[in-house]
């Protein structure tokens, strides 16, 4: 007499079968999931079987008259509750992808930009693009919050970048939108750009550095005798970028401008900052600033795209896209990813 063949998990652990886990689990008996399911309780209980033939452990304590779960069969249910969650979500993604979603929107941060600010727009995001349950089933098994993260159609990504590589994420395709970057370039075609706003730089050291105490205006002369620390360009392929850094100047480099800050306030070195990335340093005395001699001017800094060709203008972008091109179309948005550091983003910005 041949034995009967194991079945292969993969043949048995289907969305059905998941569905019926999670129905006996809730109803607490079979009789009462199969009347939920229109089936008969002997088909729950062959179902039943034929997944503990398949994964080799006992789902439910057949000592019980309830449908009491064994550990292992606590273990699929939960995890079962979850992949269904994800069949939910990736039907919904998919259907408002094809409404003209994007899947993922890449977004490159130049690292002036206000971390927080791009926090709260993403939080934005997924509240303006999130679609609470879409179907009976996953409105009973997960609650509000963890359909709500789920359903938002579009992936985002958000990376920090520095001077040149900001600009460089967004034409070598890696980013489909950059905030922060410098717009004294000619823009290739496919790409288009808005102005973000002027950012003003302080020249800080800490209070017990030698400049400190150096006579004002310092000088370029004055100013080359001591270290310098410097944020490193993150671009890869273009050029990378080199600021207010004077020849033969010692300097200390660093992977981001907080970074720099936290070093000058230690007085390791000295150079020029923006100043509401400082602010909270120079108010607690940890970082003072000194009038030099060299007259730096406002840099502006800008948003750019990856825009179609046509002429359909915004239209014709994907709607993740547009919806955040239309937060920075708003000067209060555009002020606060420049100006809402630290302290004075947790204090309500301004």
């Amino acid at each position: 007499m041949t034995a009967q063949a194991v079945p292969d998990p993969r043949n048995v652990l289907t969305p059905e079968a998941l569905t019926m886990m999670d129905a006996i689990a809730r109803s607490g008996s079979f009789a009462a999931a199969a009347r939920q399911l229109g089936k008969v309780p002997s088909a729950l209980t062959y179902n039943v079987r034929q997944l503990e033939d398949a994964l080799d452990v006992l789902l439910f304590d057949r000592s019980s008259r309830q449908a009491t779960l064994t550990a292992a069969g606590q273990e699929l249910l939960d995890e079962g509750r979850r992949l269904l969650d994800q069949m939910d979500a990736v039907a919904n993604r998919v259907k408002r992808v094809a409404t003209g979603w994007e899947t993922q929107l890449s977004v490159a941060v130049d690292d002036v930009v206000s971390r927080s600010t791009i926090l709260d727009l993403c939080a934005a995001f997924y509240a303006d693009t999130t679609t609470i349950g879409t179907t009976r089933s996953s409105r009973s098994r997960a609650p509000a919050s963890d359909m709500a993260a789920m359903a938002t159609p579009t992936r985002l990504r958000i990376r920090t970048e520095v001077l040149a590589g900001t600009w460089e994420a967004l034409v070598t395709g890696q980013a489909d939108l950059a905030i922060g970057v410098t717009t004294h370039r000619e823009l290739p075609a496919g790409l288009a750009m808005k102005e973000l706003g002027r950012l003003h730089f302080v020249f800080a050291v800490a209070p017990h550095h030698a400049l400190a105490t150096a006579s004002e205006p310092i000088g370029d002369d004055e100013i080359v005798r001591h270290r310098a620390v410097a944020v490193a360009d993150s671009a890869h392929r273009l050029v990378p970028l080199t600021v207010n850094l004077l020849p033969g100047q010692e300097v200390l480099t660093v992977s981001d401008m907080q970074a720099k800050v936290e070093a000058l306030a230690r007085g390791v070195g000295c150079g020029f900052v923006p100043e509401p990335m400082a602010r909270d340093c120079i108010a607690a005395g940890r970082l003072v600033v000194r009038q030099v001699e060299r007259v730096l001017p406002l840099p502006p800094f800008g948003y750019a795209w990856r825009a179609p060709l046509g002429r359909g203008g915004n239209a014709e972008l994907g709607l993740a896209l547009r919806w955040w091109l239309e937060r920075l179309d708003s000067a209060t948005t555009r002020r606060a990813l420049l100006d809402r550091h630290a302290a004075s983003a947790d204090t309500g910005g301004r």
